[in-house]
């Protein structure tokens, strides 16, 4: 079954939202609900916030799955959920559009809101409502989205070989690699204003496209996320010296280089201060979890 998940960007609670989801025993029987299925992460208001951390979006801003439930062994009453497959939305979707919410047992007859309902941290959701929220959470208006998919043929289901195209169901298409690798690589180009975070440069070619690539921090293949905070906006060179561990970062973004792995002539292109270029926003700089892991498992230094 489906769900939504709240959580924030500064959570109260032992929150990762792209490997674990952490809740009380209140929860327990939503949450194992969605094991083997799909959730959306959903952000709420933020109360007491700075000039840094201000209102939270209202927001729905990601997919995953769950795919078990452990108990928490240091704090009693307490759970895990695991999650994998994690992928931003390009777009946050608001709680609501056109004063309807779109998840619709949240709303009464009367058009207000079921309060009570609402403040659950855990929601279970139909299928149609959640693939409602990600066909807005995902742009379909850009040259890089995946067409539909033509339907197969096959006698066995009464299929003809004029058979029309269908839309696949974008929760369907959120699983599929070339997808996430497009999501990925425009938020994270996004998020660094398509500049090289080692260089500064903002190279785009005759098209308009950027020089700039979206590099894992830690690799999808050793389980790194499509997550912002697991990217990185690179140039071709420094991809390449990243990707092979000649250069890492710390966790105050400082640009770590390997002991004679860089000619003079690579590293004069290095931001003059030392440092990567990050996003403003602390939600899409990258994560003291996966910069640890590049430093420790790809870094040659």
């Amino acid at each position: 079954m489906k769900g939504v998940f709240t959580t924030r960007i500064d959570p109260s609670y032992d929150d990762l939202p792209e490997s674990r989801y952490h809740f009380p025993r209140t929860y327990l029987s939503q949450v194992r609900n969605t094991v083997g299925d799909l959730i959306v992460y959903y952000e709420p208001g933020r109360t007491g916030g700075t000039i840094n951390r201000r209102g939270g979006r209202l927001a729905y801003f990601a997919v995953a799955e769950v795919y078990d439930v452990v108990e928490d062994t240091l704090t009693d009453g307490h759970y895990y959920a695991l999650v994998r497959n994690y992928l931003e939305f390009d777009n946050p979707v608001p709680f609501k559009a056109a004063d309807k919410t779109y998840e619709l047992g949240l709303q009464k007859s009367d058009g207000s809101h079921n309060k009570g309902a609402f403040r659950r941290a855990v929601r279970n959701m139909p299928d149609n409502e959640f693939e409602t929220i990600l066909a807005a959470g995902f742009r379909t208006d850009l040259p890089d989205f995946i067409p539909d998919q033509p339907l197969p043929v096959s006698s066995g289901f009464g299929l003809s070989e004029d058979a029309s195209e269908f839309v696949r169901p974008m929760v369907e298409m959120t699983q599929l690699r070339p997808f996430r690798d497009r999501a990925f690589s425009r938020q994270v180009r996004e998020a660094y204003d398509r500049r090289c975070a080692f260089t500064g440069l903002r190279i785009l070619n005759g098209l308009g496209r950027p020089e700039a690539q979206a590099a894992h921090i830690q690799p999808v293949s050793e389980d790194g996320p499509d997550s912002v905070r697991n990217g990185l906006a690179l140039s071709s060179t420094f991809h390449w010296l990243f990707d092979r561990g000649l250069i890492s970062l710390t966790d105050d973004f400082r640009i770590l280089k390997a002991r004679g792995a860089l000619s003079g002539e690579v590293s004069r292109f290095i931001n003059a201060d030392g440092r990567a270029l990050v996003p403003k926003e602390e939600v899409a700089r990258p994560h003291p979890r996966y910069l640890k892991y590049h430093r420790e498992n790809v870094f040659k230094g």
